[in-house]
């Protein structure tokens, strides 16, 4: 237990890390707060004074209550309108810090390695910067609103109290520690069921989309059940977590004011001692007044125990929002790293190896020369590596051994950003961006002329379509392009690479959900655009692979056959079986 009551210290210094940037906010949110404190515990003396004048004096005066009225009002007047500041600063701390906080996760999702991304699920990750932020800046606000002021107020009416009557500022402080035991008892066991919560819902999260994004496939094979059992699981789980954090955390609140009430009934008893032994020591105005102050100190008590309950909640969800921010990032371009504004398009593999896990190999000892202008096929059985190798010329991943190189220099001594800048890539997954067609279009060539966006829709068949469009080039597209088939969603992404004109091409199943027609015409336009231009084409229907310069045969991360399609099918090899294969009749 003492090991995981050290994971919120080190969360709470991270977040204030955070925090720190707004120093001057804070120091504006702490003079309001002593403002609004020293007025509260100021207006109890002017209650007690009026009682006392109109106690001692039989024939007093109408004037001098008035006074003391005035005096009241202008202090609660003062009371509101530093607390309205003071709730103002805070809330606008709390959400730059929650703002903050999302900029930096997001910033580092995108220079997440792949690897990252691959091992965590999708909700998860979308569960930590969306809800858990949220949950943070909650427990911040609270913080903030509360947890100064009740200081504040403990200390100051302390501080009275002792100046009023030292007997009853002892009484009060001998039983402080009592409230203070059970508060911390409660709060040190909350972090654990609050932690679970959170980790919990992104579980849940995980499931809505993982369900959402492939529901089609979820209906085809008619695991709607599957799918509502396991939410349902997932969902008594947080449910479990949730009632034992909630019931946990809301044993503080009555058990502190229990001991509140201790407080308040034994001030009451010594005051009233005080009063009836005389010695003008303590009248009946001032116990009316200590009576409220010791009222007033043991009320933060019980804020800050629900704010302790709250706060154990926002550092859970805190620690896995910075456990996303300080994930490691993949490997910073060198200091020295070169920026190549336009590559000639020759490659070369030297002895690559890599495997996703190390105890399992995949590609090893792999070579391969890759001249300008060369069509290079690549095929093979599922898994056989085809897509890793894309991934690697692409430095999403880098070799664990061995080299890539372009025009003679190492992938991994070029930025990354001008290396994939020469490449162009159609991937069989698309992405569509919210915004209109023509944006989607352009994101590879920002400044591209409208007539260059028109002439590149043409070259890749996509034009007469996107005229069908309610607006054309203007049709604002909804995130991953809903409405359009997904034929259409990969004509646009292929068009994006028309336009883009890259130095190095990469079709990995760029025509998998084109109608054969198209995808014809389509060949036709990549033909004309791979010339002089290196290429990769992974492929699993090897009829489009037919017209390629060299056809790379992969097979458990190996090439075990090559040469163009004439020299492949004389050899009757592995390559003959899988061509045969896809025209077999049966």
């Amino acid at each position: 237990m003492a090991e995981k009551r050290k994971a919120p210290k080190g969360t709470v210094k991270k977040v204030l890390s955070f925090i720190g940037i707004y120093k001057f906010r804070i120091l504006l949110s702490l003079i309001c707060a002593a403002v609004s404190v020293g007025a509260t515990l100021y207006i109890p003396l002017l209650f007690g004074n009026a009682l006392d004048v109109i106690k001692e004096n039989e024939d007093f005066s109408l004037e001098a209550i008035a006074e003391i009225l005035i005096k009241t009002f202008v202090w609660i007047t003062v009371c509101s309108v530093v607390t309205w500041i003071m709730n103002t600063v805070n809330n606008k701390i709390t959400f730059y810090v929650s703002r903050d906080i999302r900029n930096t996760a997001f910033r580092k999702i995108n220079i997440l390695p792949l690897n990252y991304l691959d091992t965590h699920p999708t909700g998860d990750t979308l569960s930590r910067v969306i809800t858990d932020v949220d949950q943070f800046a909650d427990g911040l606000l609270m913080g903030f609103t509360q947890l100064f002021t009740g200081l504040l107020t403990i200390l100051g009416t302390l501080g009275i109290l002792f100046f009023l009557n030292f007997r009853i500022a002892l009484v009060v402080l001998l039983l402080t520690p009592v409230s203070l035991f059970v508060a911390r008892f409660i709060a040190n066991h909350t972090f654990d069921f609050f932690k679970s919560q959170s980790l919990i819902r992104g579980k849940q999260t995980a499931i809505i989309d993982e369900t959402l994004g492939n529901l089609k496939t979820v209906k085809a094979f008619s695991k709607e059940e599957d799918q509502l059992h396991s939410f349902d699981e997932t969902n008594s789980a947080l449910q479990k977590a949730s009632l034992n954090a909630i019931f946990y955390s809301s044993l503080t609140n009555p058990a502190t004011r229990f001991v509140n009430s201790l407080v308040y009934a034994a001030t009451a008893f010594v005051g009233a001692l005080a009063v009836f032994s005389g010695g003008g020591t303590l009248t009946v105005g001032l116990l009316t007044s200590v009576l409220s102050y010791a009222n007033q100190y043991t009320k933060p008590f019980n804020e800050i125990s629900s704010v302790a309950a709250e706060l154990q909640n926002s550092l859970a969800c805190a620690a896995r929002v910075l456990e996303l921010i300080e994930a490691e990032a993949e490997v910073q371009d060198k200091a020295d790293a070169v920026i190549m504004e336009k590559a000639d398009g020759n490659m070369e593999f030297r002895d690559v190896c890599f495997s996703y896990d190390k105890n399992q190999k995949l590609i090893e000892d792999f070579n391969l020369s890759v001249k300008n202008g060369q069509k290079i096929a690549i095929v093979g059985p599922t898994g056989c590596g085809k897509t890793t190798l894309i991934n690697l010329i692409m430095r999403f991943y880098d070799v664990d051994k061995g080299g890539i190189y372009l025009d003679n220099t190492d992938i991994r001594d070029i930025t990354r950003h001008s290396l994939r800048s020469n490449i162009g890539m159609v991937l069989q997954e698309t992405w569509i961006k919210g915004g209109t067609v023509a944006e989607n279009i352009s994101i590879g060539k920002p400044d591209a002329t409208r007539e260059e966006i028109f002439e590149a829709a043409k070259k890749a068949h996509a034009h007469s379509f996107i005229k069908r469009l309610p607006k054309a080039y203007d049709t604002v597209l909804s995130e991953d392009g809903e409405g359009l088939s997904q034929g259409q969603k990969q004509l646009l992404c292929i068009t994006r690479v028309m336009l883009a004109l890259p130095e190095i091409l990469i079709l990995d199943e760029a025509t998998s959900s084109i109608d054969v027609r198209t995808e014809i015409r389509i060949q036709k336009a990549f033909n004309t655009l791979m010339e002089n231009r290196t290429s990769f084409i992974v492929a699993h229907r090897l009829s489009t692979v037919m017209g390629a310069d060299i056809i790379l045969v992969m097979k458990d991360g190996k090439i075990i056959e090559k040469g163009n399609h004439k020299e492949l099918m004389e050899k009757n090899g592995f390559y003959t079986e899988l061509f045969n294969s896809q025209f077999a009749v049966v």
